[in-house]
């Protein structure tokens, strides 16, 4: 069967990758810490998963309008107006099967070959994946240790050119955890305004935040007429296998994005839906808990890993991943990853894994129990011991 040119560019993740190289490991009888996945080890919160029930029992398991249901994109403008300072309506609001579709239709929407789009290197490795699909030009914009982690504006600003059409960041980031300063995003902001682009704001890690405030780019001078903010529940509220994501953007391209969802998926699942409005509207408690448990599990990440020789880790201000330094092992960040899942029994990802500048290091979830956690830096610290030497 001849495939399109296109599906030549179309990468993948390496995490589900990893994922199924240590289930076949696990299933011949070897102990893996899993620390390759990016989804919160909690359950769904008991309140969302009786809202679903009970809407499936109900009789929501029909078709639903492809934008969604209007009862929740009113609550989800609602959530981003109280939680971000914006003044979104439902119009705004396309709701999708998880976060990636509002990635895949933006970028689809936006980019035909001679377009340029700037994407945060390391970052989620689907940023590049449909850029390249499109024929667009994906110019990385480094995200480098000595600047925190951060998108360096300076930087950002010698990448623009005028086939530049797309900016794409993330903050709180996967895979760095880095965040993004107030004053950055201003900066940021003005740079979109002054050379006309559109910014794709991946905000999908902002309630899993250690200190200060989540800022939305969306709320700048100019940004609400030139930014897609992309959110979901997947991280939130520990509702991955649900797929349940949103885009927020102005009301004329939001048409565009539903003409894209009518021909695709036609509608995200109802019942998942109702249980989008009681995850919204109902307790949080829970996400407070997870959100300190995952507080708790950071520190003692980057504590133990860096009491290892070779090893070093800033302190992440978001999201649930570290982003250690390994060179000082003397091994690259593939082979590191793999001698730590074949012979170590630690399922991580090479920075490499969410792109070039990603080398030297890698990316560890810390989604999992503290039991579990100091087993894995254990291993760690044999590992690195063996490649040093």
């Amino acid at each position: 069967m001849k495939l399109s040119s296109a599906m030549s560019r179309l990468g993948t993740e390496t995490a589900f990758e990893v994922l199924v190289r240590a289930r076949a490991l696990e299933a011949r009888g070897k102990d893996v810490v899993h620390l390759e996945i990016g989804e919160p080890d909690f359950d769904t919160p008991r309140n969302i998963i009786e809202a679903g029930c009970e809407a499936l029992q109900s009789g929501w398991t029909h078709y639903g309008p492809s934008a969604g249901l209007p009862d929740l994109r009113e609550a989800i403008a609602s959530y981003l107006n109280r939680s971000r300072g914006t003044s979104y309506s439902a119009d705004n609001i396309i709701v999708t099967p998880g976060g990636k579709p509002i990635m895949f239709f933006v970028i689809l929407a936006l980019l035909e070959p001679g377009d340029e789009a700037i994407y945060p290197n390391p970052g989620f490795p689907i940023y590049e994946s449909m850029i390249n699909f499109t024929g667009a030009k994906a110019v990385p914009s480094p995200i480098r240790e000595s600047n925190e982690f951060a998108l360096d504006v300076d930087e950002l600003e010698g990448l623009i050119t005028p086939n530049t059409k797309l900016l794409i960041i993330n903050s709180p980031g996967n895979p760095t955890s880095g965040v993004l300063t107030g004053a950055d995003i201003e900066r940021i902001a003005e740079l979109a305004v002054k050379h006309d682009l559109i910014v794709l704001s991946d905000e999908i890690y902002s309630e899993i935040i250690y200190e200060g405030e989540h800022v939305s780019i969306a709320t700048m001078p100019g940004m609400a007429e030139r930014t897609i903010v992309l959110d979901g529940f997947s991280k939130t509220y520990a509702m991955t296998g649900w797929r349940l994501g949103y885009g927020a953007m102005p009301v004329d391209f939001a048409g565009q994005i539903n003409k894209l969802m009518v021909n695709s998926v036609s509608c995200t699942s109802v019942a998942v839906q109702r249980a989008g409005i009681e995850a919204l509207e109902g307790p949080q408690d829970d996400v407070r808990a997870m959100v300190a448990a995952f507080r708790a599990r950071r520190d003692i990440m980057v504590e133990g890993l860096n009491a290892i020789p070779g090893v070093s880790c800033l302190n992440p201000k978001g999201a649930f991943y570290v982003f250690p330094n390994i060179s000082g092992t003397g091994k690259s960040s593939r082979e590191f990853a793999d001698s730590l899942l074949e012979e170590h029994g630690v399922a991580a990802l090479a920075g490499t894994s969410f792109g070039k500048h990603g080398e030297g290091y890698l990316r560890l979830s810390y989604a999992n129990s503290e039991e579990n956690l100091r087993k894995a830096l254990d291993r760690i610290r044999c590992a690195a011991e063996q490649a040093r030497g």
